[in-house]
């Protein structure tokens, strides 16, 4: 438990706070103790929750604090009790000097979220804290009643006024005794949320929901949704006294909404239908009544609710709903548009229906009793849903009690910020009809809906403020820009608050993908969302995401029909399946009943160690991208699939934009509203926002986020985006580049930040110990830990951001530790890259494949960059499984890395010089440029060893000395090498071959090729050094042959490489066809000409991923593909396929041809183990020539 000051208060908090958390409560305390508004945002993942809690608790303590202090200094008259502690500073500001106090004036704290599910985590969120307050959690009779006969009923009115009736004529057990145990001590001390509520009811048969009715009166705490607070039908209900309260809206992205549909209201043909049904079936009732003059048959509960109005009022309520109703569907409504009015017009409307502020009492009473009467009769119940909509109508109208003068301004206050709106009934409403045996025969007609809308939730607000409270603190993580938020809200907010994260760099990947993996733009745009290359497109690269993408991976959809239109496409097309083959699929229900276990399906299949993790699709503004959380694994990728904006011609939607058109020209002084189109654009942004907040759940979460529609890629658009997305976003224009980037990104994240793998404890220690899949240094649990701990000392030689802040090298066992805490402090300073492998992927291609022993293999690792990343890549893979591995190898090797064309030389030199430009000053940035232009001009080595001296004095520029050596031509390599080595105590790798020119290594491969067929041999991953060949020949018989003996006999014929080309290209062309192999060969042919490495990789990634069979051309394709591109290509393999294909690609293409290629020999060089010997079977028997 860490103690502070803020602002005179001391605050308890769980554990040390971050400052992003301390710059949050002291706004908290601020807004309590200044009495003023406040509008805070804070992402997802900074404990926002947490602060709120414990700054509020703290400031309502230290209030009492201050009572108790004046009361002692009034009974002292003056003196000072504790002589060192003057009275001052036990905190007097806390009350605004205000006196006397009363511990009665203690402000109570009403705490609103969105739903009972977030406030159930937030109720948790209370249990962690040192803070103990008296609380209360109110809800409906619906989550809360447990009296089964009151629960049997469909109707929530029915629901209602039988609850009523019966605790009227305490007739209800459960109602019975909650006074007795509405003091019981385990439940006033106690923090019990809905669920545990529920709980205790049961197990003391006591009444739940007055329980909490019960509570609330003395609770320091409130919680409840927040359309009980802003709803004013709810708030009377509920009896929530809001005079002096502080008021917190968390979740209060959302609140814009509620605020606005809480004062709105649609009357509707059916409403009117059943409440004139119900006043029927009561009139012919009471006339019967009238005519036998007795009740003999009235039971005892239909005495005690016996009605105290007139036959003569019951018919006068009867011509006012038939006179309403005569005058909605007087209008002759245009088409589909409807009729709109000024919100005032709806007075004269009702004064047609005889209702004004003069007769508004005597129907209101008058329609509370026909309801009270009809809900409390035994036998069939009458649905009163009509009737309590009117009387509901009549309070929103009519509010206020305005004198006769003042009416007129009442009324227009009242509608300043409402539209009325009158259209065709074309909902589905008049379906439930036929199940209600009452309804009349005018229900069966096409009417008019009555709308009122609000359009201004400051309507609301206000009403709040009127009522008295402190103070009101809206909260969320996704409020920005919180001008315009503040700016609806119509109230004055003095303290604003836009917070950063509590995450790192390399914790984040962030990526707008423009085209899918077939070149086809993304969008969700009205006119592209279902054209059948689009959703295809989509269908791709979601597949192909969910390759990449580690454990749970949650898929966002702007709304429900668009998500089950695309669903059902890619299930008749197969994207579906493939999808379902990698990450079993989950959606999200549009009802309530369902979703618990559709979300209970996906944690219990992300947390399966058997299983590759999930796939959950949901909708933006829906049940998961609101309150749920996907910390963790759960939660590992988000995928946003278009921009979510509201329905264009959804007549709301068009009079909210023209209504704030209209306030925008009026231009009123002090005010400033958006326009029309900005809250159009700033809805969809919201929505997405709140979904991409799912991703990063708290300080040691990671997670991508791919924003998937060509819309994002404007500035605009990036511009809305929160602003701790922001400053990570990248943007692409190939798909494969984003799938090496984000493969990238999660190998260096899992090891940076690894997650316990959630095994069965006997089945992890094995798997990690077992010396069949570990080297052979690692026999035990203990020293496995070591391996972690030397594998993280290779990682600067990736990271720039470790390249800068080098460590010991020789650390013990605590250099894991060291070089995250390093990693995470130079990450938050730098805003580069997190993790720019390309360069030690190029400069590493030339090092060999072999693992030796496992000292030796350390050695290596700290300089031979593709080295490390086998190793890393074979330690993550055997956690994850944990079998025997089997590499295939090549007996004879020979280095190609060097021979890379001019083009591929350019890239990479700009992207080291750019490193190297972060790193330096711009003088010394300068010299070293230019020796570097000098060298090449002159092939004078000596003016570049003087210059880049400078690199020598600093132990964090070592590496960018080293990085030199992919520069340096042939035949200085050796002495390049040498020299670093006596400078920085580190060579670069240096082997006899490097000094070999372009023409010398190809001459010495036509040579070997002649001289002697390389053959292939299967090595155990465990660093043995002994194997057993294999000649091409018995890999071209496949099957029975695949084993560790074999012939040895070498070939002597050498095939041409055209062949590899023609049998590779045939087969292509029975898979995919005539039409699609003429685009491939199309693409091939460009790149040839033009090396355009993208334009190449889309294409061939559209056309062999939409079958998974065709993969293994994939694979193959290989061949073409030019030695400066390899390693992107092998990079984009193993994230597609999920394991490391480069031994397979060998194989695979040796299937094709006696003799191996050089490019085949390149791949090998560098190939990581497969899994096990029978996913090589599988392989070379699906991939043989037919």
């Amino acid at each position: 438990m860490s103690t502070l000051s803020l602002r005179g208060v001391t605050v308890n908090f769980p554990f040390p706070p971050y400052d992003c958390q301390k710059d949050y409560m002291n706004k908290v305390l601020e807004c309590l103790q200044r009495k003023v508004n406040g509008v805070l945002e804070s992402p997802t993942g900074t404990g926002k929750t947490l602060c709120l809690l414990c700054a509020t608790l703290a400031w309502r303590e230290h209030f009492k604090d201050t009572i108790s202090a004046r009361k002692i200094a009034e009974r002292l008259h003056g003196e000072q009790m504790f002589p060192n502690t003057p009275l001052s500073s036990w905190g007097t500001a806390a009350t605004d000097g205000e006196t006397p106090t009363y511990y009665t004036d203690v402000p109570k704290i009403i705490y609103a979220s969105r739903t009972h599910s977030q406030l159930a985590q937030v109720i948790n969120e209370l249990k962690n804290t040192s803070y103990r307050p008296k609380v209360c959690v109110l809800g409906s009779r619906e989550q809360l009643c447990i009296n089964q006969e009151v629960m049997r009923q469909e109707s929530n009115h029915v629901k209602v006024h039988m609850c009523r009736n019966k605790v009227s004529t305490r007739s209800c057990l459960y109602y019975n005794n909650v006074e007795e145990k509405s003091t019981d001590r385990d439940l006033v001390n106690s923090i019990l949320d809905v669920e545990d509520l529920v709980k205790f009811g049961n197990k003391q048969r006591v009444c739940p929901y007055y329980l909490s009715r019960s509570l609330k009166q003395q609770a320091d705490i409130v919680f409840m949704p927040y359309n009980y607070l802003l709803d004013p039908k709810s708030r009377r209900a509920h009896n929530i006294e809001l005079n002096g309260a502080v008021v917190i809206f968390d979740e209060a992205h959302n609140v814009e909404k509620t605020c606005e549909e809480s004062t709105s209201f649609d009357l509707t043909p059916y409403d009117l239908a059943s409440a004139i049904s119900a006043v029927d079936r009561l009139l012919v009732e009471q006339a019967k009544e009238a005519s036998h003059g007795d009740s003999e048959d009235y039971n005892i509960e239909s005495l005690s609710s016996d009605l105290k109005i007139d036959i003569t009022t019951i018919a006068k309520i009867k011509q006012i709903l038939l006179d309403l109703e005569a005058a909605i569907d007087s209008y002759d409504v245009p088409g589909d548009k409807g009729l709109t009015k000024p919100g005032i017009f709806i007075y004269e409307l009702l004064e047609r229906a005889h209702l004004t502020y003069s007769s508004k009492t005597a129907v209101q009473e008058a329609l509370e009793q026909i309801t009270g009467h009809l809900a409390g009769q035994a036998g069939i119940f009458l649905n009163t849903g009509g009737l309590d909509k009117l009387a509901n109508i009549i309070q929103l109208v009519f509010c206020g009690e305005p004198s006769d003068t003042d009416r007129q301004q009442q009324m227009q206050t009242n509608t300043a910020h409402f539209k009325v709106h009158i259209h065709k009934d074309t909902s589905s409403q008049r379906k439930k009809q036929s199940t209600d045996v009452w309804a009349s025969s005018s229900s069966k007609k096409q009417g008019n809906i009555l709308s009122y809308w609000c359009f201004s939730p400051g309507f609301s607000m206000q009403d709040l403020v009127n009522q008295g409270v402190r103070c009101i603190i809206l909260t969320s993580g996704t409020l920005s820009p919180l001008s315009s938020f503040t700016s609806e809200m119509r109230i004055e907010f003095p303290v604003c608050l836009e917070n950063g994260h509590v995450i790192e760099r390399d914790q984040i990947f962030v990526s707008i993908i423009e085209r899918g993996p077939d070149g086809v733009h993304l969008s969700s745009a009205f006119d592209r969302r279902f054209v059948p290359e689009n959703m295809a497109s989509l269908g791709n690269t979601v597949a192909n995401l969910s390759r990449v993408v580690p454990h749970g991976l949650l898929v966002f959809f702007p709304s429900f029909p668009l998500m089950e239109k695309t669903l059902d496409f890619w299930r008749a097309n197969g994207h579906a399946d493939r999808i379902e083959n990698i990450k079993p699929m989950f959606v999200e229900p549009k009802g309530k009943g369902t979703f618990t276990e559709v979300i209970d399906g996906y944690y219990n299949k992300v947390n399966d160690p058997a299983s590759k993790g999930g796939t959950f699709f949901a909708v933006c503004r829906g049940k998961a991208s609101e309150g749920l959380d996907f910390a963790d694994t759960f939660g590992r990728g988000v995928i946003i699939t278009g921009l979510p904006f509201p329905p264009r011609m959804d007549p709301r939607v068009i009079l909210k934009m023209q209504f704030l058109d209209e306030m925008s020209r009026k231009k009123a002084p002090g005010l400033k509203y958006l326009s029309g189109q900005e809250w159009y654009r700033q809805q969809a942004f919201r929505a997405v926002n709140q979904a991409i907040g799912r991703v990063i759940r708290h300080k040691e979460d990671y997670g991508a986020i791919f924003l998937c529609d060509q819309r994002f890629k404007s500035s605009d658009a990036r511009a809305q985006l929160p602003s701790w997305v922001r400053p990570y976003v990248r943007l692409y224009d190939g798909f494969g580049n984003v799938v090496r980037d984000a493969s990238q990104f999660f190998r260096v994240a899992q090891k940076m930040r690894p997650v316990v793998e959630k095994k069965a404890a006997a089945e992890s220690c094995r798997t990690v110990c077992s010396s069949d899949s570990q080297p052979s240094t690692f026999t035990s649990c203990s020293s496995s830990q070591s391996s972690v701990t030397q594998k993280a000392k290779v990682l600067d030689a990736h990271l720039p951001s470790l390249k800068r802040r080098r460590l010991n090298e020789h650390a013990g066992a605590g250099g894991m530790a060291r070089i995250c805490i390093e990693y995470e402090r130079e990450a938050q300073e730098s805003h580069r890259r997190p993790a720019n492998l390309l360069d030690a992927l190029e400069r590493g291609d030339h090092h060999g494949g072999e693992d030796g022993e496992a000292a030796a293999g350390e050695e290596k690792a700290n300089r031979l960059s593709t080295l490390s990343l086998q190793f890393d890549k074979r330690m993550d893979d055997e956690l994850r499984g944990g079998k025997r591995k089997i590499k295939l190898v090549q007996e004879q090797k020979t280095s190609v890395s060097d021979d890379v064309t001019e083009e591929g030389k350019a890239s990479r030199a700009k992207m080291f010089l750019a490193e190297m430009k972060k790193s330096l000053s711009q003088v010394n940035f300068d010299r070293i440029v230019q020796a570097l232009q000098t060298y090449k001009k002159t092939d004078n080595l000596d003016v570049l060893l003087t210059e880049t001296a400078v690199l020598t004095e600093d132990a964090n520029t070592h590496s960018l000395l080293r990085g030199f050596y992919q520069f340096v031509r042939p035949h200085h390599k050796k002495r390049f090498d040498e020299k670093c080595q006596e400078l920085t105590g580190q060579g670069c790798g240096y082997k006899p071959d490097h000094s070999l020119s372009k023409d010398e290594k190809k001459a010495l491969m036509l040579q070997t090729a002649t001289d002697r067929q390389p053959a292939v041999g299967l090595t155990s991953s465990s660093g043995t050094s002994s194997c057993s060949q294999l000649s091409t020949q018995q890999l071209n018989g496949g099957g029975r042959h695949l084993n560790q003996q074999g012939l040895r006999q070498p070939q002597t014929g050498s095939a041409p490489k055209a062949e590899v080309h023609a049998v590779f290209l045939s087969d292509v062309k029975k898979a995919l066809g005539a039409e699609k192999s003429a685009q491939l060969f199309q693409s091939i042919h460009s790149y040839k000409k033009t090396d355009n490495y993208e334009n190449l990789v889309t294409t061939v990634v559209s056309l062999f991923t939409e079958r998974d069979e065709d993969f293994n051309l994939l694979v193959r394709f290989g061949v073409f593909i030019r030695p400066q591109h390899k390693k992107q290509y092998k990079e984009m393999l193993d994230a597609l396929i999920g394991q490391s294909v480069s031994a397979a690609a060998a194989a695979a293409a040796a299937a094709d041809v006696a003799p191996v290629s050089e490019d085949q020999e390149n791949k090998a060089s560098s190939s990581p183990p497969l899994r096990t010997q029978s996913k090589i079977s599988s392989f070379f028997s699906s991939s043989q020539r037919k």
